[in-house]
């Protein structure tokens, strides 16, 4: 029986999961700047000041080390904290609180305490936010053992993995691409949860892989029926979380259509994609008709300008071109064999 289920952004989405989670468990607290009275820079935790009060909603001071630091105490004595991070970048400013301490407790106590701690924040360029509130660093927390990092990329999965990630007893950096947050879709009603690790086909091919993560869904699937429309059918897969990986998904789908492309938001070098195309390269190697390739966001500060910021950022077009260019290179070899 499927689960009811109305049309709806991933803001709404993730405002619902919030709601309903708090309602459900009443050591789920909420921190962070503006989350109250405003309702998150983002307007994501509208209502839930009114709903809950002011002893599980908490408006912070602009001091994101405290705050990360706060949550991790608490969550150390059996509360349950979500904190909002106005911005990727602003994590850095927390990063001892984070790696240091939140990553390693559970490990350095023998697993006597636990921090089910969620650190939500919004990634990504293309607003002109330039610099400084664009960047996309969930390569850096998927580095650290003991983080779990999430990236959801339509509203279904927004719900289903935010509820399981506050009901995880680890630290989850949950990641939410800002230039998503009205993109609508299919926002199932209830008690829905996914579990973390495992990935999304959103579309079946067998000529080629598209593995892509959080906002780059979006330009992949564009570029996914521009090359349906010439004949080339393309497997599209959202892994949903990067740590942990769904490696089993990836490397059977590469096997299936022996070439993969790989497309992150993040930093190209020493990134995701990275990561992703080695253990597809292990797992796959003897299916493959050539080396994975990697598309990720030029290795530059993010500029302001408009005109300069886009070409930054993966594109449909520059996802189509790569598909395109892999299936002319494998016609020219089979002409050549023959």
């Amino acid at each position: 029986m499927s689960t009811p289920e109305r049309i709806g952004t991933i803001r709404e989405a993730i405002n619902e999961a919030l709601h309903e989670e708090m309602r459900r468990d009443p050591n789920i607290i909420l921190m962070g700047e503006d989350v109250g009275l405003a309702g998150g820079i983002f307007k994501i935790t509208n209502g839930l000041l009114k709903e809950f009060g002011p002893n599980r909603v908490y408006d912070t001071p602009i001091a994101e080390a405290g705050i990360v630091g706060l949550a991790v105490g608490a969550a150390m004595t059996g509360l349950r904290p979500v904190v909002e991070i106005m911005f990727s970048d602003f994590t850095t400013l927390a990063s001892d609180q984070i790696v240091n301490q939140a990553a390693k407790l559970r490990y350095m106590t023998a697993g006597q305490c636990k921090v089910p701690l969620v650190i939500r924040t919004a990634m990504g360029a293309g607003r002109r936010a330039a610099a400084q509130h664009s960047q996309s660093l969930q390569v850096w927390y998927a580095h650290i053992p003991g983080l779990k990092v999430v990236m959801p990329s339509t509203p279904e999965d927004a719900k289903g993995l935010l509820k399981s990630a506050i009901r995880d007893d680890n630290p989850v950096i949950f990641l939410e691409d800002k230039m998503t947050y009205n993109n609508k879709g299919p926002i199932p009603e209830g008690d829905y949860t996914i579990p973390l690790g495992v990935g999304r086909v959103h579309r079946q091919g067998d000529d080629a892989t598209i593995v892509c993560t959080s906002s780059m869904l979006y330009p992949s699937l564009e570029a996914a029926e521009r090359l349906a429309q010439e004949g080339i059918q393309v497997e599209v897969i959202d892994p949903r979380t990067i740590s942990p990986l769904d490696d089993e998904l990836l490397i059977q789908s590469a096997i299936k259509t022996g070439k993969v492309v790989v497309v992150d938001e993040g930093y190209q070098s020493f990134g995701v994609t990275a990561e992703i195309a080695a253990r597809i390269m292990q797992g796959a190697f003897d299916y493959l008709d050539e080396p994975v390739r990697r598309i990720g966001a030029a290795d530059v500060p993010l500029p302001f300008a408009p005109s300069l910021e886009d070409l930054t950022i993966p594109s449909a077009d520059q996802i189509y071109r790569t598909v395109k260019d892999m299936q002319a290179k494998m016609y020219t070899a089979a002409v050549a064999a023959a």
